[in-house]
C-alpha cells in the first residue's frame, strides 16, 4: 500500500495500481479489443514499404510471382493479455503481438502470407502543461519481431531479417507517434 500525499491546497491526485492497470489490459485482451487491421490505402505515402505484393516481392519473389501488384492486408492483434507495472514516474509495460499479412485477390478473398510476432517494452508517461492532462509514448529496449510462420515457400532468413528491420522501423517511425497523438493533452476539468 503506497500513502497518498496530504492535500494543503488544491490538487489532482491521480492514482493507478498495477491491478487496476492489469485488470483493463485483461478486459481488453478477452474482449477482442486489442487487434486492428491495416489496408494498403491506410498507410502513409512516404511510408517506405506499401502493402502491396509489388513491394513484398523484395522478401519473396514467388509472392510477387503467384500474385502480381495485389493489394495486401495486415491483421495486427495481441497474442496475449499486455503486462503493465506502475512506477511513480511511469507505467511500463510489456506487449505481445502478432502480424499477420494477407494478400487480397480481386474476389475479396484473403490469402495467408506470413505470420510475424513482435513483442515490444514500452513505457507511457503522464504529464501535465497549463490545464492541459496528457502523456507519452516510448520504445524500451526496442521491438523483437521472430518469424513464426512462413506460408509462402522460398522465404530466405536473409530476407526475414530484412523484413524484421523494416517492420521495427515502422513501429518507430509510424507506432509509437500514433499512440503519442492518441494520448494528446486534453483539458483538466
Amino acid at each position: 500500500p503506497t500513502a497518498l500525499p496530504t492535500a494543503h491546497e488544491p490538487m489532482l491526485l491521480l492514482a493507478v495500481t498495477e491491478f487496476v492497470a492489469n485488470s483493463a489490459a485483461f478486459t481488453y485482451f478477452t474482449a477482442g479489443a486489442l487487434r486492428r487491421n491495416i489496408s494498403s490505402d491506410m498507410l502513409p505515402r512516404r511510408f517506405p514499404l506499401q502493402l502491396r505484393t509489388k513491394s513484398m516481392g523484395l522478401f519473396s519473389p514467388e509472392l510477387q510471382q503467384r500474385y502480381p501488384d495485389q493489394p495486401m492486408e495486415l491483421h495486427l492483434s495481441a497474442r496475449r493479455q499486455p503486462l503493465l507495472s506502475c512506477r511513480p514516474d511511469a507505467l511500463h509495460g510489456a506487449l505481445f503481438g502478432s502480424a499477420e499479412a494477407f494478400v487480397v485477390l480481386p474476389n475479396a478473398t484473403r490469402v495467408p502470407a506470413f505470420l510475424l510476432n513482435i513483442d515490444a517494452n514500452v513505457t507511457g508517461k503522464p504529464t501535465i502543461t497549463r490545464n492541459r492532462l496528457g502523456g507519452t509514448v516510448s520504445l524500451t529496449g526496442g521491438a523483437e519481431p521472430c518469424l513464426r510462420r512462413a506460408r509462402l515457400r522460398g522465404l530466405p532468413v536473409s530476407q526475414v531479417k530484412r523484413l524484421e528491420t523494416l517492420l521495427k522501423f515502422g513501429l518507430w517511425l509510424f507506432g509509437v507517434p500514433r499512440a503519442n497523438s492518441e494520448c494528446c493533452p486534453h483539458p483538466v476539468p
